[in-house]
């Protein structure tokens, strides 16, 4: 694996560690108005990821079955969607607005449950970037370094507000400063992670590609519809939600286009 892959597949955990540094800048609580523009934001950048950088290329990719060519990005999108959906059920975690799933009975504090909340969310972002990648690297039609890089940056991009978001809950709940800048770096590394795992995946079966491509949407699409968009719509605010959604999914839509 090229040192390009490695920096390729750094930049979104850079988008987590620049967003979790923001705890030092700050004060201990984000507004409500201000949470909703990122979560917003974050929300329509994963929208428009899952569509131009995974479920578009995994059907131009399957144009050779004809009428069939949805069975990868269908299967694959509701496969994903399942893994992230078996994840939250297993996993004891708690959101931001502190609500708590998974096992209860577990002894866990609440700020391991807030980062294993994060963690989730991190890694269907790191099989996004690492299964474009692969497709790249194993030449595969309509796939290019570029647009890995383009979903890489987007993904960067809403992974420093939703890293800013995190840390003011942890410091609620009585971290320090450093500690929850540091936890908030630990939660993005499974970023790089998942994506090398994926890259090594997909290396051993690159005639599914597509399978993943849709899998890693599906993935991030969970992840959208399950926490982001219902907290950037409850209470006051939601309409400034609406505009950062359209903002986030506009911009990444045009990178992807324009420069994928």
């Amino acid at each position: 694996m090229n040192s390009s892959v490695i920096e390729v597949l750094l930049i979104p955990f850079l988008g987590t560690t620049a967003g979790a540094a923001m705890v030092f800048f700050l004060k201990d609580t984000i507004s409500p108005r201000l949470q909703k523009i990122f979560l917003g934001f974050a929300a329509g950048v994963m929208v428009a990821a899952s569509f131009w950088s995974l479920l578009a290329p995994a059907i131009e990719q399957s144009e050779g079955l004809g009428r069939l060519a949805f069975i990868p990005a269908a299967a694959g999108f509701l496969v994903g969607m399942l893994f992230l959906l078996v994840l939250d059920v297993v996993t004891p975690h708690m959101h931001m607005d502190m609500q708590e799933e998974g096992p209860q009975e577990t002894g866990l504090k609440k700020t391991t449950k807030l980062l294993l909340a994060v963690t989730l969310h991190n890694i269907p972002e790191g099989m996004a970037v690492g299964v474009v990648l692969a497709g790249w690297i194993y030449g595969v039609e309509n796939i290019s370094g570029a647009g890995a890089l383009v979903l890489a940056i987007g993904i960067a991009v809403q992974n420093f507000p939703e890293g800013a978001i995190v840390s003011m809950p942890l410091l609620a709940e009585g971290m320090t400063k450093w500690k929850t800048f540091v936890a908030g770096v630990l939660s993005g590394i499974v970023e790089p992670i998942a994506g090398i795992i994926t890259i090594a995946a997909a290396g051993l079966v690159v005639p599914i590609l597509p399978y993943f491509l849709s899998f890693a949407a599906g993935a991030m699409m969970y992840v959208v519809v399950e926490e982001l968009i219902p907290e950037m719509s409850e209470g006051s605010h939601s309409n400034v939600a609406v505009i950062t959604f359209a903002v986030g999914f506009t911009i990444m839509m045009i990178l992807d286009v324009a420069l994928g």
